[in-house]
């Protein structure tokens, strides 16, 4: 009995933390609000739960920005054509995607293509996909 208290409240512990980890888009994402950036990658992430492109994005009046643009999991990005290699730092490349709610510069990734305008990946992502 004892084990068996231990092993569910383990069991609870997990499922919570597993939760917590994966949010929902609609609570961090406006999908009436999209966003389209260029900048220098920085970073690219393509890791679980999802992936991660950091952007170095200079404005007009000269000020560094830093975006983030949360991608999908690595198994949906791989069925839409993209490898571990797809982005690397000091690529300048355009993102497009949902901005954030509270006005910060993070957006849930809706496409991105390289400096020649070519899209990276087999096709646009939309509010839908799994990941």
């Amino acid at each position: 009995m004892f084990r068996r208290t231990w092993a569910l409240a383990g069991l609870a512990l997990f499922a919570a933390t597993a939760a917590q980890a994966h949010h929902s888009f609609a609570a961090f994402f406006d999908p009436g609000k999209v966003v389209t950036v260029t900048g220098k990658v920085t970073a690219f992430r393509f890791t679980n739960p999802h992936g991660l492109i950091v952007l170095d994005v200079t404005g007009a009046n000269g000020k560094h920005t830093e975006w983030r643009a949360e991608t999908n999991a690595p198994v949906v990005l791989t069925r839409r054509g993209w490898t571990r290699d797809a982005i690397k730092p000091g690529e300048t490349i355009t993102i497009e995607g949902w901005g954030s709610r509270d006005g910060k510069p993070y957006i849930r990734l809706r496409a991105a293509k390289d400096v020649q305008g070519k899209l990276i990946g087999s096709a646009p992502f939309g509010v839908t996909d799994d990941g």
